[in-house]
């Protein structure tokens, strides 16, 4: 009898596919990939058109022994890596290492392991596509060249082994940039005001939001704009000038894809990037369920289409019609607004078959795969129904020249949202004492309720937010969002803090680098652009090699122009004040992988050291002493009296020498500006009129 043998990447899905298939057929993986480009040099001949030189992965020989046992034992090698460029690369470097040309060789795939989907691919072989190989390999190429061609820059600049990459250096300075941002940010004074109107019958009051005047919106800004305001309007009568009731509707959300699963599971779950990948990774390869055995509970998880099969969309409109009725059958789904489909072989992330509901499975989940699995579960399930239809009634209310209003919604039909509510989504609540209003109720003043605020400066980087802003930039895939940001947190030139992520101080220098240097590297549509010739290669209209060609002279012309640069700015050791305890020499400032520390410059003989405390020449505002450059544990800079722990004074932003005119307090660096610390005192002035010591 025939023997055929199926090749697949994870141990994990060969017991999943193998219950699948007959006697006749082996199932062996290769545990990912075999073949790379060597680490102890760059591997690509640039004197020979780019052509890179691939070696067995260390500690992969092994696996390549017992495959090539098992190939010569086959009547046909099925090659059934994942569905995409990575898988494909994947399955042409196993079949060059197992030398399989000439052989009976085939290539399938399939979205979701399941036993329908692996036995439809094997009656639907195909050949190794080259375009997606190539597309992979331009991606590892130009990934290898800026490594492996700007690492040894950035060593000799900052004085040690640091490390570039194409994308994460665009995702570095996309979080410093709102760093920057965030640094330089000055709020600026606002005043809410909310009007409690009694109505005659009625226990509760109303409670109306001040909108402006008969001109439009009306912004308030000081304290005493708003004692004229409601000083006027206490002279006022209130009336209902207009009640509007209406209907709006929520539409159904889009199943996930790579970067919204990895946002909602962020939000909603509180799960790192890496580990929702992990987690959907084994839900995807198979999970033993109970008098099931092992089961691919979700399709693949690496996509950016919001596509979903002919054949599982039916099959989720039934199961939402019999569970829920038939009013809940969405008739048409909601569709993605544009944006190139980049990945559009795929289906969105759902589960292989919704009939298998969250709590069926759940004795046989761990909590974070049940978790997770109940989250795409339920996402793929309200994406197949009908909107949700709120009741609305807004009303006008007017007192003089002024106007408030009240808006309130109640749900009439739960359509989708009986199913699933994102984080993001509150539930409304409805006013009940709308009902009963009209143009003739009778107002009467109660109080009023004013508020002062202060705008907010942009919101720190979160993994989840970065995802949303990297796909949106077109910058990376799907398979590359949790790489960059794992990558980034390893290299500790960002931090996470709760949710938020930090540039460290050297993230701070490896990005000042870059862009001086390599502007177009960190340039994100010079990115972006790069990942849709990508995509042209992966479709076969673009020579990969042309790719390449293009990139590499401007890159090597960047590379001699900085070495020359870095020459002039060789960086000596900085000699401080400190005396060595040990030895006596004057100690010097040294970085290391944590920033900078005090050495003695007698090493080896003499090996102390201290941490540096950066003076900046300003005084504590609270008990007199130096106020000192500090950094928390994880990396983050701040700054704090060098009488800590005894004096507790701290501040994320810069303190300067001259105290505010206005209110006697320490003023702040805020970008070009220098603003009082107080943001209730609200006074700024031009960064330049003060002197500021930076050295």
């Amino acid at each position: 009898m025939a023997k055929y043998l199926v090749i697949v990447e994870s141990p994990a899905k060969v017991k999943t596919i193998k219950k699948f298939l007959g006697k006749n057929y082996e199932v062996v993986a290769s545990n990912g990939h075999v073949r790379d480009l060597p680490k102890s040099q760059m591997g690509i001949d640039i004197e020979n058109d780019f052509e890179p030189k691939y070696i067995t992965i260390r500690g992969k020989g092994d696996i390549l022994a017992k495959l090539r046992k098992e190939v010569k034992k086959a009547d046909k090698v099925y090659l059934a890596t994942d569905p995409d460029r990575e898988g494909e690369a994947i399955s042409w470097h196993l079949s060059q290492a197992l030398k399989l040309e000439g052989k009976n060789v085939r290539r399938i795939s399939f979205n979701e392991i399941t036993q329908n989907a692996v036995k439809t691919s094997l009656k639907e072989p195909r050949d190794i596509d080259m375009n997606l190989v190539n597309a992979q390999q331009t991606r590892r190429i130009l990934d290898r060249i800026v490594g492996y061609k700007i690492s040894p820059l950035l060593w000799a600049k900052v004085k040690r082994g640091l490390s570039a990459g194409r994308v994460q250096s665009v995702a570095l300075r996309i979080i410093c940039d709102r760093e920057e941002e965030i640094n330089a940010f000055i709020p600026e004074e606002y005043w809410t005001l909310d009007a409690s109107l009694s109505i005659e019958g009625e226990k509760k009051p109303l409670i109306a939001k001040f909108h402006g005047d008969e001109n439009g919106k009306l912004a308030i800004s000081s304290k005493e704009e708003m004692d004229r305001i409601m000083e006027e309007l206490r002279q006022e009568t209130f009336k209902v000038l207009e009640v509007k009731k209406g209907e709006r509707t929520k539409k159904a959300p889009l199943p996930f894809t790579t970067s919204t699963l990895q946002q909602e599971a962020s939000k909603a779950l509180n799960f790192p990037i890496s580990k929702t990948m992990r987690i959907a990774q084994q839900l995807y390869e198979g999970v033993d369920i109970k008098g099931q055995g092992t089961v691919g509970l979700i399709t693949y998880l690496r996509t950016d289409s919001v596509r979903i099969s002919d054949e599982a969309d039916k099959q989720a409109r039934e199961y939402i019609g019999q569970a829920y009725g038939e009013r809940f059958v969405a008739t048409q789904t909601t569709a993605k607004k544009g944006g190139a489909k980049i990945q559009d072989a795929h289906e969105a992330i759902r589960p292989s078959d919704i009939a298998r509901t969250p709590v069926m499975v759940k004795e046989s989940l761990s909590r974070d795969q049940f978790r997770l699995y109940q989250l795409i579960w339920k996402r793929f399930t309200a994406s197949r129904m009908t909107p949700a239809v709120y009741e609305t009634t807004n009303v006008k209310i007017g007192a003089g020249k002024y106007r408030f209003g009240v808006a309130a919604s109640k749900l009439s039909f739960e359509g989708f949202m009986s199913v699933y509510i994102s984080a993001d989504d509150e539930k409304e609540e409805n006013n009940v004492l709308l009902k009963s209003i009209d143009q003739q109720t009778k107002l009467a003043l109660a109080d009023f309720d004013e508020k002062q605020h202060f705008t907010q400066p942009p919101a720190h980087y979160t993994e989840a937010s970065l995802v949303k802003t990297l796909e949106e930039l077109g910058i990376g895939r799907p398979s590359t969002y949790s790489p960059t940001i794992t990558t980034l947190l390893g290299r500790r030139y960002i931090v996470k803090e709760a949710k938020n992520l930090y540039v460290t101080e050297l993230g701070e220098v490896v990005n000042q680098i870059m862009k001086e240097s390599f502007p177009s590297i960190v340039d994100e549509h010079f990115t972006a652009n790069m990942e849709s010739l990508l995509d042209s290669v992966g479709e076969g209209t673009v020579d990969w090699k042309m790719v390449v060609r293009n990139f590499y002279p401007d890159l090597a012309e960047a590379v001699e122009v900085a070495e020359k640069e870095l020459e002039k700015v060789k960086i000596e050791d900085e000699v401080t004040d400190v005396i060595c305890d040990l030895c006596g020499r004057n100690m010097v400032v040294k970085y290391g992988p944590h920033g900078k520390f005090l050495a003695c410059p007698g090493f080896p003989e003499c090996r102390n050291t201290k941490p540096y405390l950066e003076k900046i020449g300003v005084t504590c505002p609270a008990c007199g002493k130096e106020i000192v450059l500090r950094k928390t544990k994880k990396g983050r800079k701040y700054y704090g009296c060098e009488n800590n722990p005894e004096c507790d004074f701290m501040s994320w932003s810069r303190p300067v020498a001259e105290k505010c005119p206005k209110c006697g307090g320490y003023m702040v660096v805020k970008g070009n500006k220098v603003a009082c610390a107080d943001a209730g005192c609200g006074y700024t002035v031009d960064r330049k009129s003060v002197e500021i010591d930076t050295k």
